[in-house]
């Protein structure tokens, strides 16, 4: 069977009931993804709710933050393992916001629309090649993620 070509390539996982999360690799980052049963604009918004952080990620313990639903130019600090570690958002849209973490370039977020459906979507964190050893993090922050926004997709 030929694959189209504007198919993304899964790296990992599948798309079934034992695993809901998949990886594609999309230039030099890794797209952990997860479908939701969600609408795409509320789901991007706790997405982006800087207090919901520490809810849905396991690597985020705390967040300070003057801007609670994050912004291009946001900054603050995240409680890492402990440790708090400066960050600030380098880009943000309704759907899709990238940061840096102790000026180092992190994780991208987005959630992405399917055509024609207003009551599902996918959420993707976007992993750099060099931290590919995060990606059972992501997976588990997405399922944490899925259940906080009230869909099992």
């Amino acid at each position: 069977m030929k694959r189209d070509a504007a198919e993304p390539r899964v790296v990992f996982g599948t798309a079934g009931p034992a695993d809901r999360s998949t990886v594609v690799r999309e230039g030099t980052t890794l797209a952990v993804g997860r479908e939701v049963a969600a609408a795409p604009e509320p789901t991007a918004k706790t997405l982006r709710d800087s207090r919901r952080w520490p809810e849905w990620s396991p690597s985020v313990d705390a967040v300070e933050s003057a801007d609670r639903f994050v912004e291009t130019g946001t900054t603050g600090r995240v409680r890492v393992a402990g440790v708090w570690t400066p960050f600030r958002v380098t880009a943000a849209t309704r759907l899709r916001w990238d940061w840096r973490v102790a000026g180092v370039p992190a994780t991208g977020h987005r959630v992405d629309r399917y055509p024609g459906r207003s009551d599902r979507c996918r959420v993707v964190v976007a992993v750099p090649l060099v931290a590919a050893a995060y990606v059972p993090v992501c997976r588990r922050a997405l399922d944490r993620f899925a259940a906080l926004v009230g869909a099992d997709g």
